[in-house]
């Protein structure tokens, strides 16, 4: 294997593995390699992570290896930690949410009836944090926009697709309990928690 393959190639790994990492035998039993020939496909990766000025960096913290972001760029990812994306929803937007997520796609008039108060805030806050997008308008007059959840929504809450959301119970559909939306708190709960 040359070089740069194997350079590639641990980088992978170690991506994969995330906060795990590898130490260099798991690397030497993974790559059917000596682990004289990782420790030197170690130390010339770290030197090229250095060289081509990356926002990784290779560390290596009681013999496990683990790619890492640079210390230098903390101002950053604070800065994207509190970024609306990142920040947490309050009760009122998991409540729309969950509307949203089982009667879409949905208007935000019978959004507000379903829960009794206005939900403007609410879905401005989820649309900034990419969980529910304009799928679409009403016909007729006012066309008004219908929402609906994204992909994004689907991976954030480890969903392959809508249909793996909890079940609601037995009941008139046409009315979204507070059990409802407590059952799917729950369950995005333990989702998250995972």
């Amino acid at each position: 294997m040359k070089n740069e393959e194997l350079h590639a190639v641990i980088e992978g790994l170690l991506f994969v593995t995330g906060d795990e990492g590898l130490t260099y035998q798991q690397l030497s039993d993974v790559l059917e390699l000596e682990e004289s020939d990782i420790n030197a496909a170690v130390t010339s990766l770290k030197q090229s992570f250095s060289d081509s000025n990356r926002g990784l960096q290779l560390i290596e913290t009681a013999g496990v290896l683990k790619l890492a972001t640079l210390p230098e760029h903390t101002s950053y990812f604070k800065k994207l930690a509190s970024s609306p994306i990142h920040s947490g929803l309050s009760r009122a937007a998991l409540e729309t949410l969950a509307i949203v997520a089982y009667k879409q796609p949905i208007t935000r008039v019978e959004i507000d009836e379903v829960r009794g108060v206005k939900s403007e805030k609410s879905l401005q806050s989820l649309v900034s944090k990419l969980l529910v997008t304009d799928v679409g308008r009403v016909s007729g007059t006012g066309r008004a926009i219908l929402y609906g959840t994204t992909d994004y929504f689907l991976d954030h809450f480890g969903l392959t697709d809508l249909s793996e959301l909890p079940p609601l119970p037995e009941g008139d559909d046409d009315e979204f309990s507070e059990d409802e939306a407590d059952l799917f708190f729950q369950k995005m709960n333990e989702t998250e928690s995972e």
